[in-house]
């Protein structure tokens, strides 16, 4: 089912659709994802508790935000609603210090956790309804990917350029 430009006039839906990343195609989780780096990138020059306090507030709005949207497009967890990735994103790149390597790595790193969906992240995906469910595999891939990023990090593998 195809979800229309037009629910970009609500700006609920807007966000859901990652001003309108989740529209594009192929891989509208991907665009998504790539949408949300610009953000990320401001969103790390904020202090640390302060950039959780932003995702926390990012994730906990996003459950309406994503229920309305896919409610808007009569289709749960259709593939255009990205907010899920915007914060999962952020998400994995709160577990080290910004550099521009650690955010392609971080990118590759959530891309893989998010379509593998690993035990407990397909679980999740697969029994939890509504947008917590929609919200909830993205943040698991988001940590996923933050603590495997973290140390790749930490043991030094990945240079800090």
């Amino acid at each position: 089912m195809s979800v229309s430009a037009a629910l970009l006039r609500d700006p609920r839906c807007c966000l859901g659709l990652g001003f309108g990343s989740g529209l594009l195609r192929p891989a509208p989780g991907t665009w998504g994802t790539l949408a949300s780096l610009p953000f990320a990138v401001g969103l790390l020059q904020l202090p640390t508790p302060v950039a959780w306090l932003v995702v926390a507030i990012a994730a906990l709005v996003g459950i309406h935000l994503c229920g309305h949207t896919a409610e808007a497009a009569g289709v749960h967890d259709h593939p255009a609603i990205v907010w899920d990735e915007f914060v999962g994103m952020w998400l994995t790149l709160l577990f080290v210090p910004f550099s521009w390597s650690s955010l392609v790595v971080g990118f590759a790193l959530f891309r893989l956790f998010d379509i593998v969906k690993p035990w407990p992240i397909r679980w999740c995906d697969e029994r939890v309804a509504g947008g917590l469910g929609i919200m909830l595999d993205d943040l698991l891939a988001g940590a996923f990917a933050g603590v495997v990023l973290w140390g790749i990090v930490s043991t030094g593998v990945l240079p800090a350029i």
